[in-house]
């Protein structure tokens, strides 16, 4: 009788700040534990009280990793209809200020004993790993799947001399998931090409937005008004999330659009100059702080406008879907994945964004068929999620050689990969295990192991009271 796969699921970010990492990887956790043919963990980044006073939103602070896990369930309790059956463990981590990240400290592998380590899924396993000092994946764990949610070389490349860096960090990313990795999923063909990668939108969306956009299309089926409010759209308030794009629109077509009313919700770095570029523009462009998208706020919008291309595949894109409402978004790869669902309009130019704005403001979203509304739920996303890992296959421990020699040559291949791949590991691991390493290339200052804080919060053993290793 085969022992039940138990499934490890590593992120870059937690609850209370909403961002995909922190979310998209508890969902998936939730319900790839929820037939109870898995033993599941999610393991998510342990922030010292200074540190969440940056990075969580509305001064929400934890004195302790129990008190965490009790707010990160809570908050998923609320949003699904089934008890989750799944453990959290934290690891050591720091945010980086330059970086707006939050980055592991020590190794994070040890989180997971050794006896249950079977499959790791490594939620951007490129930033998990760009600095990691310590055992190597596939030698912990049977299987190693990578995720890529982020498109960081779009980021970099509007930073100052960001075509080199690009190129540095588009290195970096390769080598660590070659190392590292099994196997890499890429969310959409906007991030940069991976080795053993396959492209497949493995994300679904919070069951409360499928919910509200069922109860929209019994509005509609009735022949009421569903939707009172026009355009919208919702975003980190950073000009690299598609306010600098969207306000461009909105200028240069200023007298096309006359009557048309456009409201922003975010918080962010960008706030104050986004309220100000709104408010020179003569078109009704309002700016309001963030808040949950599934907000009461949002039902009756009837258009959102995203004209981002940073996003690997935008969440709030999927959940407007859901909610039944027409998405006005770029022929970009990002949005691949959308352009399945009627109420997706597509623009390939600055004229056709202002064309579909119009006809969409004009008329109502097309029902959503049973079959896209599954598309976009989280059982739809984890059927995709096992399939492309191919966690849903029973693989034979022996395979049949068809011959000695078309073995020999397999074999002898297979070899001088292996060693080649572990040359690049020692070097790897050399160049993250030297402190004046780490820092060149952006590391935070003294995160190769945790310190005294960081350790006696998460209950770990100092390096002054491991016992010292017999060779």
């Amino acid at each position: 009788m085969s022992r039940k796969q138990h499934i490890a699921i590593f992120t870059t970010a937690s609850l209370p700040w909403m961002t995909g990492t922190a979310v998209n990887p508890l969902f998936r956790a939730a319900y790839l534990a929820k037939s109870g043919d898995r033993e599941v963990t999610l393991v998510i980044p342990w922030l010292s009280i200074k540190d969440q006073e940056l990075v969580y939103p509305n001064n929400i602070t934890f004195n302790s990793a129990s008190e965490h896990d009790i707010y990160v369930r809570h908050w998923l309790e609320a949003r699904i209809d089934f008890q989750s059956c799944f453990d959290i463990k934290f690891y050591p981590s720091k945010f980086s200020r330059d970086k707006r990240s939050i980055l592991p400290v020590g190794d994070i592998t040890e989180t997971i004993p050794d006896e249950e380590a079977d499959i790791a899924v490594l939620e951007e396993p490129e930033h998990l790993n760009w600095y990691h000092h310590g055992r190597r994946w596939k030698t912990k764990f049977r299987q190693v799947i990578g995720i890529i949610h982020t498109n960081y070389l779009e980021y970099v490349k509007r930073e100052k001399n960001g075509a080199l860096l690009s190129l540095v960090v588009k290195y970096a990313n390769t080598w660590v998931t070659r190392i590292y990795c099994h196997k890499v999923i890429r969310l959409s063909a906007a991030t940069q090409d991976f080795p053993r990668s396959v492209i497949c939108n493995v994300h679904g969306v919070n069951p409360k937005f499928l919910e509200i956009g069922k109860a929209k299309l019994a509005h509609l089926q009735r022949g009421e008004l569903a939707f009172t409010k026009g355009a919208y759209y919702i975003g980190k308030m950073v000009w690299s999330k598609g306010y600098k794009e969207l306000l461009k629109l909105l200028s240069k077509y200023q007298q096309k659009l006359t009557g048309v009313q456009v409201d922003l919700y975010g918080s962010g770095e960008d706030s104050d100059q986004v309220q100000q570029a709104a408010e020179m523009l003569s078109l009704a462009v309002r700016v309001y702080p963030g808040r949950d998208h599934a907000d009461p706020q949002f039902h009756d919008y009837k258009v959102f406008l995203n004209p981002s291309t940073t996003d690997v595949v935008c969440t709030t894109t999927a959940e407007a879907l859901a909610m039944g409402k027409i998405v006005i978004c770029a022929n970009h790869p990002s949005n691949d994945f959308f352009k399945q669902f009627p109420n997706c309009y597509i623009y390939n130019d600055d004229d056709d964004f202002v064309k579909l704005t119009i006809k969409a403001l004009a008329e109502e979203p097309s029902p959503l068929p049973d079959h896209l509304r599954h598309q976009l739920s989280w059982e739809a996303a984890t059927e995709r999620f096992l399939t492309s890992a191919e966690l849903d296959q029973v693989v034979p421990e022996i395979s049949p050689a068809s011959s000695s020699k078309s073995f020999s040559s397999s074999f002898k291949s297979r070899k001088s990969k292996r060693n080649l791949e572990e040359a690049s590991v020692y070097l790897h691991q050399k160049i993250s295990g030297i402190e004046v390493a780490r820092r060149a290339f952006g590391a935070i200052p003294k995160s190769l192991k945790p310190d005294d804080q960081l350790c006696r919060e998460l209950g770990l053993i100092t390096a002054e009271k491991k016992p010292s290793r017999t060779r």
